[in-house]
């Protein structure tokens, strides 16, 4: 069975970085999911989208609020996605989780594959 775990969450100063990482088990990762993403959701918020890579050609999307600041990779033969955050702002705080599915897509419902979360607090 497949599962996400994400690490790299935690504290830092408006303006810092931090490096967000979710590594896939499972050998037949690949095979079911063409998809990663990144979605955050702030207390009393809905989650929403912050950026996606397509796992076999690598393209990727962003949200206008992290263009130019946040850049997703993909390492495929450790099956790992991560999620670069530079210039870290107050807003940016949130939980932060990791999704894979079928495609890369900005909706949320197109993920079947949901990680537990980290968290990211930037104090300003």
């Amino acid at each position: 069975q497949v599962q996400l775990v994400e690490s790299g969450g935690g504290l830092v100063q408006a303006g810092g970085s931090l490096r967000l990482s979710c590594a896939a088990s499972g050998r037949t990762f690949s095979r079911w999911y063409g998809g990663m993403a990144w979605f955050r959701q702030a207390p009393g918020k809905e989650r929403e989208f912050v950026a996606a890579i397509s796992w076999s050609g690598g393209s990727t999307y962003y949200a206008d609020s992290v263009k130019g600041r946040f850049t997703i990779t993909r390492d495929r033969a450790k099956n790992t996605v991560y999620l670069q955050m530079n210039s870290l702002k107050s807003e940016d705080t949130a939980v932060y989780y990791c999704a894979a599915g079928p495609i890369a897509s900005t909706t949320p419902g197109e993920y079947s594959l949901w990680g537990q979360g980290t968290q990211v607090t930037v104090s300003s």
